[in-house]
């Protein structure tokens, strides 16, 4: 996601940078590293959360800007890192494209631009159909997520109440979604590598100063690692 200087501050430290190259280059670093040690990867929120001036956990974010824009920006650090396994959606409606849905329950937002525009064919899932962008029952959020092309839906609450309705309107996974999370599974079985924590700390140094964005940050000392 963008780190936007207007947006609302709910994405934190979530966002490397408001400059897509720099976001795509620190991603791509931090998601092969994480895949090297075997840990799964699951970038997020596919198509761009950035542009919200809403926390999605309490209220449905609106943004305005115009499809070429988000195109330019919001999209490009996606489709930079579009072979990524695994992918979860912003509940953002994207006035320019799909005023009435936000991305995760709308297909237009899921087939033309996650899957068509931005090239992702990882496994998508939904992000947690609790949050209060959402609305409904909790079986028809996640019938209308899947109807609109998630893999698979994700509810986090604990409430057992509402696991079982979301399970309800969870389909068994064949076709498609089936190949995508069979995929992403595989990926992570392979054998971690060994990790170097003083190398490791010296090439992030180099790679942020590449980018621009090494500031205060120092190599750990090989001595004391």
């Amino acid at each position: 996601d963008l780190a936007m200087p207007a947006a609302h501050s709910v994405l934190g430290a979530l966002a490397f940078s408001r400059h897509p190259g720099i976001i795509a280059a620190l991603g791509r670093a931090k998601r092969d590293g994480l895949h090297s040690r075997g840990v799964m990867t699951v970038m997020k929120h596919i198509p761009g959360h950035g542009r919200s001036r809403a926390d999605s956990h309490l209220e449905l974010p609106v943004v305005d800007t115009p499809r070429a824009e988000l195109e330019e920006s919001d999209f490009a650090p996606f489709r930079a890192l579009k072979d990524t396994p695994m992918a979860m959606t912003a509940h953002v409606v994207y006035s320019a494209i799909d005023p009435d849905e936000p991305a995760t329950t709308s297909r237009t937002m899921i087939k033309d631009v996650i899957r068509r525009a931005i090239g992702f064919d990882g496994a998508l899932m939904s992000d947690d159909i609790g949050m209060k962008a959402l609305g409904g029952p909790f079986n028809e959020r996640a019938r209308r997520a899947i109807k609109a092309g998630c893999d698979l839906v994700l509810h986090c609450s604990g409430d057992l109440a509402e696991m079982t309705a979301a399970a309800e309107g969870t389909p068994e996974l064949t076709g498609d979604a089936l190949r995508r999370c069979e995929a992403a599974i595989a990926g992570r079985l392979r054998k971690p590598q060994r990790f170097d924590r003083a190398d490791a700390s010296n090439r992030l140094l180099r790679h942020l100063d590449s980018v621009g964005q090494a500031g205060s940050y120092r190599p750990v000392n090989p001595a004391v690692a």
